[in-house]
């Protein structure tokens, strides 16, 4: 896996001192957690710098300074909004973004008010990202395949499945995984978020506020977007979900095999070995082989 870059916020003052002496008398504060593949701190009251820990996730600040202010007017709720993007430097090797800040909190279970509202607004706002009528980015290394198919990951879903062994229900995580291969979008090419995640979201008094970090956006099949179904919903929520978005049978599959392919390469991986992220991956992961059962 590739290393990434430890940011600290001397490095971001002295980013910001000589990119934009503007700025320079402004506070600058990190925001925890931060991020992972990008990290997050608050510039004055009204805006944050994000910057990418590592060369992979590089090409994702054009595209959002490209596209993001193409799609705000389009969608029913707010996104970011890109202020000034910074470039490469002795200090840090790539380019990286100013955007206005967004009233809200990072979105949690303990801070949903009602889960069926929250479902159904965030089905709603896909769908009408699906409606956005613009010619985009297709799939690919820069967003890490989202809006391909999912076939993209088979060799390393099954690798991890392998790895796992008695470890997991294998056989059900098989299956699931088949069930998807075995179906397409047969729809045009449509807008997809990419990175549907309660990171990714913010709440305002119980509800969404606002869906941000739109690196992996782009336009091809949405099934990707669909696999919040089971990294946060359960029961009829799910359904609520389902429905808001408008997902077929086909699409919610697919959808399901993305949530499973990430949890997996996860667990598979040593480095993650009874951390948090691999407990958070446990519990998703039940979720979606008992979803398979009960089906």
């Amino acid at each position: 896996m590739e290393s990434r870059m430890t940011i600290t916020t001397g490095l971001v003052k002295d980013l910001i001192r000589h990119q934009f002496p503007q700025w320079a008398h402004l506070a600058v504060a990190p925001i925890e957690p931060g991020g992972w593949d990008n990290k997050t701190f608050r510039l004055g009251s009204d805006m944050l710098v994000r910057l990418p820990t590592a060369e992979a996730y590089s090409p994702q600040v054009p595209r959002e300074h490209q596209w993001l202010p193409k799609l705000a007017p389009l969608l029913p709720l707010p996104i970011p909004e890109p202020v000034a993007m910074g470039s490469s430097s002795d200090t840090y090797p790539w380019s990286w973004s100013i955007y206005r800040w967004i009233q809200g909190e990072t979105v949690s279970a303990s801070g949903v008010a009602d889960f069926h509202a929250f479902a159904g607004d965030l089905g709603r706002f896909l769908q009408a990202l699906r409606q956005v009528n613009l010619k985009g980015p297709e799939p690919g290394p820069a967003n890490f395949y989202r809006g391909s198919h999912t076939s993209v990951y088979d060799n390393e879903t099954r690798r991890a499945i392998h790895i796992l062994g008695g470890a997991i229900d294998s056989d059900i995580a098989l299956a699931v995984w088949e069930e998807a291969q075995a179906t397409r979008w047969s729809g045009f090419p449509v807008w997809f978020h990419g990175d549907v995640h309660p990171s990714n979201l913010l709440c305002a008094e119980g509800r969404l506020c606002a869906v941000i970090d739109f690196g992996c956006a782009g336009v091809g099949d949405p099934a990707c977007d669909a696999a919040m179904a089971w990294t946060f919903f359960e029961g009829q929520s799910r359904e609520v979900f389902r429905q808001a978005l408008g997902a077929d049978e086909g699409t919610w599959l697919r959808g399901r095999a993305w949530a499973l392919w990430k949890v997996l390469v996860i667990l598979a991986d040593p480095q993650y070995h009874e951390s948090p992220k691999a407990r958070e991956s446990q519990r998703v992961l039940n979720q979606i082989l008992t979803d398979y059962r009960d089906r």
